[in-house]
């Protein structure tokens, strides 16, 4: 179940909710691009490091070029260096992105390779947690379930940081513009 936006006008603060988006994406050490859907393969390209895992993205006008590998087995998952997926929605105030959990198997292309990049249209950036959880209430009422994930996974169980332990090392957020707002 895709649990974005699906309509929410968000026009009047859509400029406002993106700067404090990439504020908090910065303080993470996450990089950020902004695309057009039409430039979306280049924008992606720039990103990337090969070889690439992804899963379908459900925007309309998107999809992932036939580079990356969209059936991922366990071997070119494992060899993978960056996983592509769809977020459902990100909190501004925190820099996280909400990942669904997906039949394709969102969850291992996020977490297995080095670099996760996130892609995410403006209309689904929302402004707090608050709002958040209200967006995913119902998702989880009805048994599925989501991955709010903030940054690159870090630990610090053992004495210094230590980055990728859990999860990806660097993460990167690609955002699908909606048109111009400033």
């Amino acid at each position: 179940m895709w649990i974005g936006s699906q309509g929410r006008d968000m026009s009047t603060e859509s400029g406002s909710l993106r700067r404090r988006f990439q504020d908090s994406l910065a303080d993470l050490e996450v990089g950020v691009s902004r695309t057009e859907p039409a430039s979306f393969e280049a924008t992606l390209e720039d990103v990337v490091d090969d070889p690439v895992v992804g899963t379908p993205l459900p925007f309309d006008g998107v999809s992932l070029p036939a580079w990356v590998d969209e059936e991922p087995s366990p071997r070119t998952l494992e060899a993978a260096t960056t996983g592509v997926t769809a977020a459902s929605f990100g909190i501004a105030d925190y820099g996280s992105v909400v990942l669904p959990s997906t039949e394709d198997g969102a969850e291992q292309v996020s977490l297995f390779p080095d670099l996760h990049v996130a892609v995410l249209r403006e209309a689904d950036l929302v402004p707090d947690m608050p709002t958040a959880i209200d967006c995913l209430g119902p998702t989880l009422r009805d048994g599925e379930s989501a991955i709010l994930a903030t940054g690159p996974s870090a630990t610090a169980d053992m004495g210094s940081l230590v980055k990728g332990a859990h999860g990806p090392k660097d993460v990167h957020v690609v955002l699908l513009e909606e048109g111009t707002d400033e």
